[in-house]
């Protein structure tokens, strides 16, 4: 079959998948794309679902990653509202819930991930609500326009952006989470008080080291029941208690999974042909010299079109610092690195006026590093991740110490940044 005539499928139509499509456009590629997705929707992205978009800043053609004529202004068949049931590799074939059959050269699925659900009394009662699409985001505003309290269940990423949109809009906010503080688990116990003091502060009543034990009311959720016996009355909750990636499709069809949908450095699963990337990749990182899963923005925005030039036969190593960003309040981060686990945390500037840097430590070398409120670093941040130097603490909290001068001493190359 001539290169022209090819065939080239995306089982997700996300920000991942879409740019995918985009990028095989931009090299070239002129055969058959088609692009397949679960929701109505066309592709969007997910950030604006816990800010802007949530407290109606922003309309919501800005949410969406190309305008809609994009598609058919570049042959790409965009299928939406179409699930898709079944993969076949042995037939190179993908098939639809509505019977529809799609044949492939190469197959690309970014499938992402689903919130996670808790399993307790109560769970199916009206007025719970989970934030991962713009239908439940829809739904979301309108609870928020009406006014009213919310228990929010997870101080990770989304249960804290909410909260603080969910604030900013006036609501009445409760926040219960197992942790001691927000964000721990990735922040650690001395970042994450920094957000704890930051939603205490704009009136977020939190409940840290607490557990949800049911959800109670008639028809609708009235209150929720905590661990340590209290009952909060609620209009609704919202859960936020992480992702699972959805691997189910490539699950049946025998590709490897272990955390996600297996995959190597250059994006490539275990089946000849198809490739994965975003939420539900677990990717062969050759920095940290193991697989690497991760569910944020830019990993999406960044690895569909790395998964894209590898289906076109490209040399693709996909080896980028992991990075994320978060608004709160008027508190805005960027995050680098990927720290499982450090020996200290260095902290140049002040977090009490929250504006500073922070940098994740193993064995004196940076793992990761976050600036709060202090711009234009964040190259400097991952370069002294890839360096692997080793750094003398008191030379990281010395704000008369540039960043760029430690960078500049070891030589180090400033590498591609997210976004």
């Amino acid at each position: 079959m001539s290169p022209q005539r090819r065939t080239f499928v995306i089982v997700g139509a996300s920000l991942a998948g879409a740019k995918a499509a985009e990028t095989l456009r931009e090299e070239g590629f002129d055969g058959r794309v088609v692009l397949i997705g679960a929701e109505p929707e066309r592709p969007y992205e997910r950030p604006p679902l816990t800010k802007d978009y949530l407290r109606s800043e922003s309309p919501r053609k800005k949410a969406y990653v190309h305008p809609e004529a994009f598609y058919g202004e570049h042959d790409i068949e965009l299928i939406t509202g179409a699930p898709v049931s079944a993969l076949d590799p042995g037939r190179s074939q993908v098939r639809l819930e509505d019977g529809r059959e799609f044949g492939y050269d190469r197959l690309l699925l970014t499938t992402g991930a689903e919130p996670r659900r808790l399993q307790i009394p109560g769970a199916d009662l009206d007025s719970i609500h989970y934030l991962r699409t713009l239908e439940d985001c829809d739904a979301l505003r309108g609870r928020l326009e009406a006014g009213g309290k919310v228990v929010v269940i997870g101080a990770g990423w989304i249960g804290a952006e909410f909260a603080a949109s969910a604030r900013q809009l006036g609501a009445e906010v409760t926040v219960i989470d197992a942790a001691s503080v927000p964000l721990e688990r990735v922040l650690g116990a001395e970042v994450g008080a920094v957000y704890r003091d930051l939603h205490r502060d704009h009136g977020v009543e939190l409940l840290p080291a607490t557990s949800v034990e049911a959800f109670e009311g008639d028809d609708s959720l009235r209150r929720v029941r905590a661990s340590d016996g209290r009952r909060i009355d609620c209009d609704f909750a919202v859960v936020g208690i992480g992702v699972v990636p959805r691997v189910e499709l490539a699950e049946a069809a025998g590709l490897r999974i272990d955390n996600g949908i297996v995959v190597d450095q250059g994006l490539a699963t275990s089946a000849p042909g198809i490739y994965a990337g975003g939420d539900v990749a677990n990717a062969w990182h050759p920095f940290y010299e193991r697989p690497v899963r991760v569910e944020h923005w830019a990993n999406a925005l960044n690895q569909g079109p790395a998964a894209a030039r590898a289906m076109l036969g490209l040399d693709v190593v996909y080896d980028r610092i992991p990075y994320f960003f978060s608004d709160q309040y008027d508190v805005g981060m960027e995050y680098s690195g990927f720290a499982t686990e450090w020996d200290e945390v260095v902290l140049r500037g002040d977090p009490a006026e929250r504006e500073f840097v922070a940098f994740w430590l193993r064995e004196g070398r940076v793992v990761a590093g976050m600036n709060v409120n202090v711009w234009d670093v964040n190259e400097y941040v991952q370069a002294l991740i890839r360096s692997r130097r080793t750094v003398e603490a008191a030379t990281l909290a010395d704000p008369d110490i540039p960043l760029e001068s430690l960078v500049a001493d070891e030589g180090a190359e400033l590498g591609e940044v997210a976004p």
